[in-house]
């Protein structure tokens, strides 16, 4: 190996370590959810979770029944309604525009929840 070519690697080292550090870092905060262009709440436990979900705007929502009884998630604003969705059954929707969307189970109206679009 040249003088030149080892002068070369051994500059091209440390310029790719700190490469591999920063493609690893997040900016996700400790608390935070990340921003996903598809995110999912739970039904379980005659409960939504997570109770508030943050998304970007043209994500889509899937919530999926994990509770042994029917449930259905309704808007509060009419922008959307499932049918009554069974155990393991899925509804979906797409956010388009920001916005905060509280939504409940029409079955169990104690049953709430909260997507906020940003």
């Amino acid at each position: 190996m040249t003088k030149r070519n080892m002068r070369v690697a051994v500059l091209a080292v440390p310029m790719m370590i700190a490469l591999l550090l920063l493609a690893g870092s997040s900016s996700v905060k400790a608390n935070e959810q990340p921003s996903t262009a598809n995110a999912e709440v739970k039904i379980d436990n005659f409960s939504f979770g997570p109770q508030t979900l943050t998304v970007p705007v043209g994500a889509t929502v899937t919530w999926t029944n994990r509770d042994d009884i029917p449930h259905t998630v309704v808007s509060t604003d009419g922008v959307f309604k499932s049918k009554v969705r069974d155990t393991d059954e899925k509804f979906s929707h797409k956010f388009d525009q920001a916005g905060t969307y509280p939504y409940y189970c029409s079955i169990h109206p104690k049953m709430t929840g909260k997507i906020v679009v940003q």
